[in-house]
C-alpha cells in the first residue's frame, strides 16, 4: 500500500506492508516542485502529480514505475523561463530549452487531478478544467466549464480562484462534478459539453437572506465549497465541507441540506465518505478562518457520523489533545477500501495520522514532512 503525499517541497510516498504497517517514506520526488495533488491508477500502477507555482509554472508529473522515477509535462511558463531567456548560463544550468508551452501563461498551478474512464482531468488556478486522453502527455481545455455563463462572476477564495475537487461517477463516463472556490459545485452529464451550477438549498424558499459572507444567500449554499465527495452506489449522494458548514445532497448536488448541527464549528476543509456505507462520513472541524484555523480548544479530533449527518461523535484516541495548532487542508484526508476501512490525514506541520478501525483510534505514522497539501491512497492489493 502507498499513501501518496503532496507537499510544498515535492511528492512523497509513504509505503506500508499488506497489514498497513511498517511505514517507510520515499522522496522527495518531482524536483521539489510544490505538489497540490497526486492520484494513481491501481490497474496500471501509473501515478500523476500536479502542481507548480510562480517559479516553475504549472505542470503534471507522471511515474510508470511505482514512483521511482518521474517525468514532467510542463503546461505554462514561470519566472524561471523569464530568467533563462535572458541568461544563457542559467538556462544551461537548469537544462532550459525554450520550448513553447501549450498554455503559455494562462494559469499558474495544477490544483487537482482526477482519473476516470481512461481520461485524466486537471483543475487549475485560476479555475479551469483540462482533460488528457493519453495519460497526461497532451491536454485540452474543457471549454464548456471555462465558458460557463457565470464565469465572469466567480470570486476567488483566500487561496485564489481554484478548481480543487474533481469527482467522477464510476459507472457513467459522462457524469462529472467539480468544486471551485469560491464559485461552488458544477456538474456535467454530457461529458463536459455543458455544465450546471449546483448550489441550491433544499429549502430555498425559506432561505432568502443569510448574514455570514460564505453562508447561503438567495437560496444557494455558500459558493466557497472546500471539498466534495460522492458516496458509492446509486442515487448520487454527495457531501461537502463548505466554508460555512457541512452539507448533504441526495440528488447529485441539485439541492443541499445543512448537516452541521452537532459539530463544534462550521469551518473545516476535508470530507470523507465510507466506500460501502453512504451514511458514514468523517470531517475535521477547525475553529474558523478568523481565529487561527486549528482544532477547537487546540485538541485534535476527527468527527464521524453514521447516520448521514444527523448525529456526530468526536474521535480523539491517539490524537494530540493539548497545544495542537495544526491545519488539515482540503485534499489532505483519504481512505482505503478495506474492511475495516483505513483513514489517513496529513497536517500542515508535516505529520500523517492513520486509523485502521474507521476512526476509533489513531496513530502518527509519519512526521517532519514539509507542509502537506494532499493525501491519497493507492492500494495495490485491490487491483
Amino acid at each position: 500500500m502507498k499513501i501518496l503525499v503532496g507537499t510544498t517541497k515535492g511528492t512523497f510516498l509513504v509505503c506500508g506492508d499488506n497489514k498497513r504497517d511498517n511505514w517507510a517514506v520515499k522522496g522527495p520526488f518531482c524536483d521539489g516542485w510544490p505538489i497540490n495533488h497526486i492520484v494513481g491508477d491501481v490497474a496500471t500502477g501509473a501515478l500523476w502529480a500536479g502542481g507548480g507555482g510562480e517559479w516553475h509554472g504549472a505542470g503534471v508529473w507522471r511515474s510508470d514505475d511505482g514512483g521511482e522515477t518521474w517525468q514532467v509535462t510542463r503546461l505554462t511558463k514561470g519566472l524561471m523561463d523569464d530568467w533563462a531567456a535572458g541568461d544563457a548560463d542559467f538556462a544551461a544550468m537548469i537544462g532550459w530549452t525554450g520550448e513553447a508551452l501549450p498554455f503559455t501563461d494562462e494559469f499558474a498551478q495544477i490544483w487537482s487531478l482526477g482519473h476516470a474512464h481512461g481520461t485524466l482531468y486537471a483543475g487549475t488556478k485560476p479555475a479551469g478544467l483540462l482533460a488528457s486522453h493519453d495519460g497526461g502527455s497532451t491536454w485540452e481545455r474543457v471549454n464548456g466549464l471555462t465558458d460557463h455563463p457565470s464565469a465572469e462572476k466567480w470570486d476567488p477564495g483566500a487561496a485564489g480562484l481554484v478548481l480543487h475537487t474533481i469527482v467522477s461517477d464510476p459507472s457513467n463516463a459522462e457524469k462529472l462534478w467539480v468544486g471551485i472556490s469560491a464559485a461552488g459545485v458544477f456538474a456535467t452529464e454530457d461529458g463536459g459539453k455543458t455544465w450546471e451550477r449546483r448550489n441550491r438549498l433544499s429549502n430555498a424558499e425559506a432561505c432568502d437572506q443569510h448574514e455570514h459572507p460564505a453562508a447561503p444567500r438567495d437560496g444557494e449554499t455558500g459558493h466557497c465549497v472546500h471539498n466534495i465527495m460522492r458516496a458509492s452506489g446509486s442515487g448520487d449522494v454527495f457531501y461537502q465541507q463548505n466554508h460555512h458548514g457541512v452539507w448533504r445532497s441526495a440528488d447529485g448536488g441539485r439541492s443541499w441540506d445543512d448537516i452541521t448541527g452537532g459539530l463544534p464549528s462550521t469551518f473545516g476543509f476535508p470530507i470523507c465518505v465510507h466506500p460501502r456505507d453512504a451514511n458514514m462520513i468523517w470531517t475535521i472541524p477547525l475553529n474558523g478562518d478568523s481565529v487561527g484555523r486549528f482544532p477547537p480548544d487546540a485538541a485534535a479530533a476527527v468527527w464521524r457520523s453514521k447516520d448521514g449527518g444527523k448525529t456526530w461523535h468526536d474521535l480523539r484516541a491517539g490524537l494530540p489533545q493539548e497545544s495542537c495548532f495544526f491545519t488539515v487542508l482540503r485534499q489532505a484526508m483519504a481512505r482505503d477500501e478495506r474492511d475495516p476501512l483505513g483513514l489517513y490525514f496529513g497536517t500542515n506541520s508535516g505529520s500523517v495520522f492513520s486509523s485502521l478501525d474507521e476512526g476509533d483510534s489513531w496513530r502518527e505514522i509519519v512526521r517532519h514532512l514539509p507542509t502537506i497539501l494532499s493525501v491519497e491512497v493507492l492500494d495495490e492489493s485491490s487491483a
